[in-house]
């Protein structure tokens, strides 16, 4: 199948990293969000991250604008009905993702495929929210997501070689690198990252070491070039909480308990980066 308009959906942190690097590959992007405030902020930040490229001498002015003008912006589901592709990047909620996918399988034409972003949850799960499940796959992007060089393509229980060759394809033409994984609880990245991430944060709450120390630790001991807490906090903690969550609950395995410690920041509000407040202290 030859992909030629993708809609992104959810113009969060990575949902614009995904519409920025599909539009820098050629394709006609649309960006879509519900929230307006959400949109405008999603394509200020390709903006700035574009016009960053200019002034490092990695693209031209002219590619730049370029790009920008095959974003499209908006709020309205429908204008997926003319696409050939949608990537999902919403919150890490399956029933937030269930209803969507009902939604698009009801707007898109028959030949659309449906990809989801999400780090953790079963693919097999939203394909069976669909009448098309052979057209439902996953697109595991990494963040920050125009740096980032992997794509985790994950295969539900009914998704054709068809449709997943031509995402292989679409993965290679966005620069990035497809790796196959098959459907299971964070998949390959966050069934590793996550468990190291939760007990580093044992190793604060237990008082082995102090945050400081267990990152300096990782990153001269292990070659990390940042350490496990401060990753959580650029991850954000509510999203590490909801992984280690869906990781215990699918594998009901008790070494994914969640770190006590991480359900009281996030209770807090401590989040990491994004609210100002996680294991470090940020000035937003």
């Amino acid at each position: 199948m030859n992909v030629k308009k993708i809609m992104i959906i959810g113009a969060g942190q990575m949902g614009a990293g995904i519409a920025q690097v599909c539009a820098e590959a050629g394709y006609d992007v649309g960006l879509h969000d519900s929230n307006q405030d959400s949109l405008k902020r999603g394509h200020k930040v390709i903006s700035q991250n574009m016009a960053n490229q200019v002034k490092k001498g990695r693209i031209t002015e002219q590619i730049a604008a370029s790009s920008l003008s095959r974003i499209t912006t908006t709020s309205d589901l429908h204008q997926a009905g003319e696409v050939d592709l949608v990537i999902e990047a919403v919150i890490e909620n399956m029933d937030v993702k269930t209803m969507l996918f009902t939604q698009l399988d009801h707007i898109t034409p028959a030949h659309t495929i449906l990809a989801s972003n999400t780090s953790s949850l079963p693919i097999t799960e939203l394909a069976a929210a669909t009448n098309r499940p052979e057209q439902v796959i996953g697109m595991h992007f990494m963040n920050p997501v125009p740096v980032m060089k992997l794509v985790e393509i994950i295969r539900g229980l009914a998704t054709s070689d068809d449709v997943y060759q031509t995402i292989e394809e679409v993965t290679k033409v966005l620069k990035k690198v497809p790796v196959e994984v098959n459907d299971f609880p964070g998949f390959v990245s966050n069934r590793v990252l996550m468990p190291m991430i939760n007990e580093a944060i044992f190793t604060v709450y237990e008082g082995v070491a102090t945050k400081e120390a267990v990152d300096e630790v990782m990153k001269l001991g292990m070659n990390h070039p940042m350490g496990p807490l401060t990753l959580a906090d650029f991850i954000g903690l509510d999203t590490c909480l909801y992984i280690m969550e869906t990781l215990h609950e699918g594998f009901g395995d008790d070494k994914y308990r969640p770190c006590p410690l991480l359900r009281k920041y996030v209770k807090a509000g401590w989040l990491g980066r994004k609210s100002g407040q996680g294991f470090y202290q940020y000035n937003n």
